[in-house]
């Protein structure tokens, strides 16, 4: 069973993926996207999305990190995989999922699910600049207004030459409306020979069990639900939970992330903290003290306090 920490625009960034991988056992993590337009991106804006690039492309305690791009430029997504690789990425993923309006609009994401022949040419693309042994992704949706394109979708990328492909079990429309429909995925399963990985509403371990036995994917994607409780992770691997005081000073170190300016750190913190209270009744009560403040030492002050 591979576990994979989702890329996720303005939520998994560089401090996030240090902080859930320094207590959660992932075999790799994803960057958020990096948009591709017509040119190559000097090496200063890859490392800005990818700072680990400085570490062997790994985490503070070890765990790969994979660059992810996004486009509709075959050319430049190769010219740009290919300079992530010399780079020393080690795997090079690519985004056909995002939802986003703008980005949609701009023909990137999820709405090149409706033309799986340029999906193919991509991912070709991509395939054939980056070094053989670095091996090529792809990340999509069931569709974009519908998922009458699956099918045609998912055999596009793996003759394209992808090496495995993730599937967050929804389509553009559905947005993250509750519930993935993992019951879409065995018939991808049956239609390509690639890896699968599953992705989507992985809230807790029963969620685990259940996306792995309706979906028939053995390896899982963690979103939204690995930053809501980090030790997702661990409990589906049968491993311990963390408890709130270790929890809380992991907070601490979140912010001391050097990556981001104070004002930055503030509101990173409290979007973070704002989803720990689903998981956490602890953390309802700190965000409550908390939810107002606008300096880092308010934050900082009450959480040791509370660590005290």
């Amino acid at each position: 069973m591979k576990l994979i920490l989702a890329p996720m625009e303005g939520l998994t960034d560089p401090p996030m993926r240090r902080l859930l991988t320094e207590v959660g056992s992932y075999d790799w993590c994803v960057t958020e996207f990096i948009r591709v337009t017509d040119q190559l991106l000097p090496a200063h804006v890859i490392h800005s999305y990818c700072p680990e690039l400085h570490n062997a492309c790994k985490t503070d305690s070890g765990t790969p990190v994979h660059i992810q791009f996004l486009g509709n430029d075959p050319i430049a997504l190769a010219d740009n995989a290919a300079f992530a690789a010399e780079l020393g990425a080690p795997a090079i993923d690519l985004n056909f999922g995002c939802p986003a309006k703008t980005v949609n609009r701009h023909r990137g994401g999820a709405v090149l699910l409706d033309e799986p022949e340029v999906i193919y040419q991509i991912i070709s693309a991509v395939r054939q600049a980056v070094p053989a042994h670095i091996p090529v992704s792809a990340k999509m949706r069931l569709g974009y207004l519908d998922d009458s394109r699956t099918l045609d979708n998912a055999r596009a990328i793996e003759a394209a030459g992808a090496a495995w492909l993730t599937i967050h079990a929804r389509t553009k429309t559905d947005g993250y409306k509750p519930p993935a429909y993992w019951e879409k995925l065995p018939a991808v399963r049956e239609a390509v020979k690639m890896s699968l990985i599953a992705n989507g509403e992985i809230w807790t371990v029963d969620d685990a069990v259940r996306c792995q036995q309706v979906s028939g994917c053995v390896d899982l994607m963690l979103g939204r639900g690995a930053v809501t409780r980090p030790d997702l992770v661990n409990r589906i691997r049968g491993q311990a939970e963390i408890d709130w005081a270790t929890l809380l000073q992991l907070q601490l170190d979140f912010l001391d992330s050097p990556t981001k300016t104070d004002a930055g750190l503030v509101g990173r913190y409290k979007q973070w903290l704002g989803m720990l209270t689903q998981g956490y009744s602890e953390a309802e009560l700190l965000w409550a003290k908390l939810k107002k403040a606008k300096q880092l030492s308010e934050l900082r002050a009450e959480i040791q306090t509370a660590l005290a």
